[in-house]
């Protein structure tokens, strides 16, 4: 069975930072690098959004929302079947539930963690 682990969450000041990881469970042990991984946020009051991507096979390449860009870092591990989300300068409009998911033709996803910013 396909599943997609995210610690990380949690609360954090405005302007700190937070890094969210996803782990694969053994189920993509021969195929992970494959998979597209990316992080996702449902804000209150909005439609869900992509955060950021990585790509799979060799090319990797990452992809960023302008809402957060220069402000994350999308990084993978194959070997460890792990996606990070390093966000920095965290501001409360980042508040919100994350999910990360795996795409390589099919998608599968995690339950999501949430990530508060305030005061």
């Amino acid at each position: 069975e396909v599943q997609l682990v995210e610690p990380g969450g949690g609360l954090v000041q405005p302007g700190g930072s937070l890094r969210l990881s996803c782990a694969a469970s053994r189920a993509l042990i021969s195929t992970f690098a494959m998979y597209a991984m990316n992080w996702y946020r449902r804000v209150p009051g909005k439609e869900r959004e992509i955060v950021a991507s990585i790509g799979g096979g060799s090319a990797g390449i990452k992809q960023y929302a302008d809402s957060v860009k220069d402000r994350v870092a999308i990084s993978r591990d194959n070997d460890k079947r792990t996606v990070l989300l390093q966000m920095h300068a965290l501001k409360d409009e980042d508040t919100g539930m994350y999910y990360c998911s795996a795409k390589w033709g099919i998608e599968y996803w995690g339950q999501g963690t949430q990530v508060t910013v305030s005061t």
